[in-house]
């Protein structure tokens, strides 16, 4: 099936909240932020701003009925700030005009001043001074101390990751509408509806029934909306309800640069231990998570580094420890592969440092550590169906990659100006939400006499086709064609208490809801079809809209099956609830079971490099994949491709950089790079591994949406390796984005 929102996005027909027609006498919003990183207010004058042209009120936390709390994981973030402000860009007062240029000139005419405080924005040194968000965690293995003993060589080093811009092409925006009796209804640019729904009703002090939040779709996300999409859906629903208007607020594109959260920085040590046959013995690990002021979702993303600090290898000894650091930045957040990259960086960087110095291939300790079946992780759980190796191997012949090492030493060897490297990136993915509690979810099925169907869930489609994929599941089960089938709004009101669209979990959970509720819904429709052909439940099936008793075609067509059991009174609506079984985590321990599954994957990267100008270009990605039984390969292999840029893009020129007074200096497109066409790999192959998906994936068919994410790591070190094989006396540092500036100075450091 293709993406049923194809169609609509190229011709622009598709609605996103922004599109929403404005109800007569709508509000427009602004926000007021601090200028300032640290500092307490000590004047905050509206009087100005408010005998401003169609300014109706500006709305501070003294406005809130409710709490002033938007915390998701732990309650440390306002909506407004009060005394203090912590970050640039942290929310102060909402303008609400009747029109977005009112509320801007207003905004010009606010008089805050501060008493400014020293901004700490390096992770190192807010823990050297105790600023934590959370206390730190610890994963272990094995006896860490012991195995250093038995290891014939140890390297330890320093690897830092970047932040990262999620730049969905849709900006962050929300519409309340306040309806009869006190209620709402919230049309939110959101990843998470109920956590939406729960905040508005925290901070206006009123239950959560009196709250309806729909979604149509996102214009994009990658993480970025599923807690900080949170924080504007409140500001309307907070005007809304005072004003008794209906209120919108759509970020600009500098605005939501400046406000919003990215994906968290990290700077790491970390200690390697091999045996003389390569075999990693011992391995530790020290993450320092740049949270940013606020916990955000930092609780569950370092939890996830940890889960994923060994990769895709097995190691008997391991330490892997984390601090999430309080700083003087936006509270960063959530962002595809969601912890895990900042942790297989660390693990990467720590093996090329090794070959560099054992004079060896990377991929040669790569290869001889990877995962086996019933190897264990170092949080307790065994790895089953563990296809780290399958995936390495087939990456080798397939893409013939002997040969390739061969070319590329041999172009390097003739080639004096320009250099090629190429690099291996094994990857396994745990899917699940690490929080056991979050892993449930709901459907909602109705068959309307006519024969056609709606169904509703919690996910929320943003690009990745998860509607698409509903649409497969209850076309499949009930044996019609799609067209039948229409894809409701994702809406608090039909289904209650949804866990985000996150974590490659959507398809899995909520399909399987809809498995439940389809399945419930059908087997009725063939007791109602034994009763009308006198025969028994066990001889009904249906196929292509045709009822058969047996393999004979009964005559009885889907709408006249339909019809008939309508008039029986049998109902022909159903929810389905579902939980994921197996899964479980002890925090106390810090063991358990907390992946449904894992995925696996190698990737193959070739770069080249011009040594001249320090510009390079990625030549190849070739990739062999997991996807178990693929149910859709188009939309798979689309998440596939964007994934791999996206990862390309952390690792190579997303530069996010802050002054030391915590301002953003990469504010805007034309100071932040992105991969563009030009930067797009040359070639992208992909083959999936030949294999059955696990049942708990929906269809047996894998998630998709992070895992290849981290494949782009490998563009990292195929870079470095060219630029090795032009300066052989670089000295390889971690530090990305390896931008075309750190190239080029890489390049010529110390050349003789």
């Amino acid at each position: 099936m293709k993406n049923i929102d194809s169609i609509g996005h190229v011709r622009g027909r598709s609605v996103f909240t922004d599109d929403i027609p404005l109800t007569q006498g709508s509000l427009l919003g602004v926000v007021v932020v601090s200028a300032i990183a640290h500092g307490k207010i000590k004047i905050c004058d509206f009087t100005a701003a408010l005998a401003m042209p169609g300014v109706v009120r500006i709305l501070a936390y003294k406005d809130i009925p409710g709490e002033n709390q938007i915390g998701g994981i732990l309650p440390d973030e306002s909506l407004f700030a009060e005394e203090e402000v912590h970050f640039i860009g942290q929310p102060i007062a909402l303008i609400v005009a009747d029109s977005e240029f009112n509320a801007r000139q207003a905004r010009k005419k606010i008089r805050i001043e501060y008493d400014e405080y020293e901004a700490v924005t390096d992770p190192r040194i807010a823990k050297e001074k105790g600023l934590l968000l959370f206390p730190p965690r610890t994963f272990a293995l094995g006896n860490i101390a012991e195995a250093w003993q038995k290891c014939k060589f140890i390297f330890e080093g320093k690897a830092d990751s970047g932040s990262q811009e999620h730049l969905y092409l849709e900006t962050q925006n929300a519409y309340a509408i306040p309806l009869e009796n006190g209620t709402l209804k919230v049309h939110s640019s959101t990843q998470g509806p109920t956590i939406v729904q729960k905040t508005i009703a925290r901070v206006l002090g009123i239950p959560m029934n009196q709250v309806e939040v729909d979604v149509r779709r996102l214009g994009g996300a990658f993480g970025g909306k599923e807690d900080q999409a949170t924080a504007w859906s409140v500001m309307v629903a907070l005007a809304a309800h005072l004003l008794q208007k209906p209120v919108k607020l759509s970020l600009s594109r500098h605005d939501d640069m400046l406000m919003t959260g990215k994906r968290h920085p990290y700077s790491s040590d970390f200690r390697i231990g091999l045996s003389e046959d390569l075999k990693i013995q011992a391995y530790e690990a020290t993450y320092y998570q740049n949270g940013g002021a606020a916990a955000d979702l930092s609780p569950a993303i370092m939890e996830r580094t940890l889960f994923h600090a060994t990769n895709s290898y097995y190691i008997p000894h391991v330490k892997a420890t984390a601090y999430s650091c309080k700083t003087n930045l936006p509270p960063f957040t959530a962002f595809r592969g969601f912890g895990a990259p900042q942790a297989m960086f660390v693990m990467e960087s720590a093996i090329a440092l090794a070959a560099e110095n054992l004079g060896i291939p990377a991929w040669k300790i790569q290869e001889a550590n990877l995962l086996q079946d019933n190897d264990i992780f170092p949080y307790g759980q065994l790895a089953e169906q563990a296809h780290a190796q399958d995936c390495w191997a087939e990456t080798l012949t397939e893409y013939n990659i002997g040969d390739k090492l061969a070319e590329v030493d041999h172009y390097n060897r003739t080639s004096v100006f320009t250099k090629k490297g190429l690099a291996l990136m094994p990857v396994c993915f745990g899917i699940s939400f690490t929080n056991t509690s979050m892993n449930q979810a709901r459907a909602l099925v109705h068959i309307y006499q006519d024969g056609s169907i709606g169904i509703s869930t919690g996910a929320i489609e943003m690009g990745q086709g998860v509607n698409t994929k509903l649409k497969q599941v209850a076309a499949n089960i009930f044996s019609v064609s799609s067209t039948r089938i229409r894809v409701e709004t994702t809406n608090t009101s039909r289904v209650a208490n949804t866990s985000p669209t996150a974590a490659s979990s959507g398809a899995d959970l909520n399909g399987k809801a809809l498995q439940i509720a389809c399945n419930e819904i059908l087997e009725r429709l063939r007791e109602s079809a034994a009763q009308m052909c006198n025969t028994t439940t066990g001889e009904i099936s249906i196929e292509d809209e045709t009822v058969f008793s047996g393999k004979k075609d009964t005559g009885i067509r889907w709408e006249q099956l339909v019809a008939a059991t309508h008039q029986k009174r049998i109902n022909l609506s159903q929810t389905g609830h579902y939980a994921t079984p197996v899964i479980h985590f002890d925090k106390t321990t810090e063991k358990g079971h907390p992946f449904a599954y894992h995925v696996f994957g190698t990737a193959a990267i070739t770069v080249t490099l011009d040594c001249l100008r320090g510009r390079y270009w990625v030549d190849s990605v070739q990739v062999v994949h997991d996807f178990g039984s693929d149910m859709n390969p188009d939309i798979n292999l689309g998440q596939l491709e964007g994934a791999i840029l996206q990862g390309i893009g952390w690792m190579t020129m997303e530069e996010i950089r802050y002054n030391e007074k915590g301002r953003l200096l990469s504010d805007s497109l034309s100071a932040y790079k992105v991969p563009d066409i030009y930067s797009a790999p040359k070639v992208i192959e992909c083959k999936s591994l030949k294999t059955d998906g696990p049942e708990l994936a929906i269809m047996q068919s894998k998630a998709i949406g992070e895992p290849p994410f981290m494949y782009g790591i490998a563009a990292y070190f195929a870079l470095q390796k060219a630029i090795k094989a032009f300066n052989t006396n670089y000295k390889p540092e971690f530090y990305s984005p390896l931008t075309p500036e750190k190239v080029l100075l890489a390049l010529y450091s110390k050349r003789q």
